[in-house]
């Protein structure tokens, strides 16, 4: 079947399900293959919820209706079908990506315009070569704007998510220390995500970018459709950081907006909003309104207060670099009992020791009263200070702070999502 006639079926559709225990009625349900799943085995599965067709890949031992179709690939039809579909649209979308804060300045972004405009945005973290496709195919004639995320962990696929999205305008929230494995490098990750800058560029399009990143500022000179956020009083849009502690405060144009969110590390993902916000021209008030009302969640950045302890809850994610800038942002808040329990992070290839270890470097000389490290990587790095703690387990360390009783400390809990940390603050 041909792109142009699968969209046809896609309008009558009520939207796009890649999970039968998220079937909605008349909806068209894609049946994708993982390393442990085959939707193709959930394929009548889904017409007998209420799906109105099944793309599948696989001949089925079933007797086949109409409202199966079948494919040479379900997966590339789906971002065929995105792609196709996005062609048809006038809606202008927001693309970002970045190595840190994608998805809190998604979220920030999106709260800003969603108060004057019919917004999409992408749902989670579902940024990959399936999360942006189903992204895609919400938006509809009515949508005003839509904001997608995009993520990566290896080159050229910024590039390919950029092909089927063809955004409007873009942004790079930064380049950090995240996938090295993947992107081969520092270096690699800075050309991963650039990729989002030379598609803009070669159709034309306007960037988001923030002036004082020097690798943003070089690798958008010249190009002259761009507006950008300032602390210098340069930018098109010009902000100043004026406290971290308990959370964030930017003043902008006269405007003070005191965030829920922590850290110096936050600042240029609430400076993103802001930008975007002024750009689409809502008012200073819907802006600050917006940000000030955003709560983080899904243990990004949430501030968690018990009746012993408060807690920094910072594990949904984490890499060397916003590992550190992390700890730089905690060691500041004024608390006498500060206590740091950090897990390994991921995905770092041969400078995983390294990296691990220049985390400990920073620990040494920290003000922190107390830092508990989990996982195989930190236990096999060196430790010369005995505040630093290490445990090769997340069960060893459970049972060692189950009976420490911690009372009347500021906990920071930060690793990559595989650690599940947030499994410790039962224990506060």
């Amino acid at each position: 079947m041909k792109t142009n006639q699968l969209h046809q079926l896609f309008k009558e559709c009520t939207g796009v399900s890649t999970d039968t225990r998220k079937i909605e009625k008349n909806t068209m349900f894609f049946a994708l293959k993982g390393e442990n799943f085959n939707g193709n085995k959930f394929a009548q599965t889904a017409i007998n919820l209420g799906a109105k067709y099944a793309i599948v890949d696989e001949d089925l031992e079933i007797n086949v209706s109409s409202s199966i179709i079948k494919v040479d690939n379900a997966l590339n039809t789906l971002q065929e079908l995105a792609s196709f579909h996005r062609k048809t649209l006038k809606t202008p979308i927001i693309a970002l990506t970045g190595s840190n804060g994608k998805t809190t300045t998604k979220e920030l972004i999106n709260a800003v315009l969603s108060t004057q405009y019919k917004t999409i945005a992408t749902k989670g973290n579902l940024n990959n070569h399936i999360g942006v496709p189903l992204t895609l195919l919400e938006i509809n004639e009515s949508t005003h704007i839509a904001v997608v995320e995009m993520g990566a962990n290896h080159q050229k696929e910024i590039e390919f998510l950029c092909e089927i999205a063809q955004p409007d305008f873009g942004l790079i929230t930064n380049y950090g220390k995240a996938h090295l494995e993947g992107f081969g490098g520092v270096e690699g990750v800075i050309k991963g995500k650039t990729e989002m800058y030379i598609h803009l560029k070669s159709n034309h399009k306007t960037i988001f970018y923030n002036s004082e990143d020097a690798i943003q500022s070089e690798k958008i000179r010249g190009y002259s459709s761009t507006f950008k956020f300032s602390t210098k009083g340069n930018g098109d849009v010009n902000l100043q950081l004026v406290d971290t502690d308990p959370t964030l405060s930017i003043m902008f144009e006269d405007n003070l907006i005191k965030t829920n969110l922590t850290g110096t590390y936050n600042f240029t993902n609430v400076a993103y909003a802001i930008l975007i916000g002024k750009y689409f021209k809502i008012s200073d008030e819907k802006i600050k309104k917006a940000i000030e009302g955003y709560v983080p969640q899904n243990n990004r950045s949430q501030i968690l207060k018990t009746n012993r302890n408060k807690i920094v809850l910072d594990a949904y994610n984490a890499n060397p670099t916003s590992m550190a800038l992390a700890l730089e942002s905690f060691e500041k808040i004024k608390h006498p009992n500060k206590i740091a329990l950090l897990g390994d992070m991921f995905e770092l290839g041969e400078a995983a020791q390294e990296e691990h270890q220049n985390i400990i470097n920073l620990l040494e000389t920290s003000p922190i009263n107390r830092a508990v490290l989990i996982g195989k990587h930190f236990y096999s790095c060196n430790i010369q200070s005995n505040f630093i703690l290490q445990f090769e387990t997340f069960e060893d360390a459970f049972n060692y702070l189950k009976k420490s009783e911690i009372n009347n400390a500021q906990i920071l809990i930060k690793a990559s999502r595989g650690m599940a940390l947030e499994r410790l603050v039962e224990l506060f």
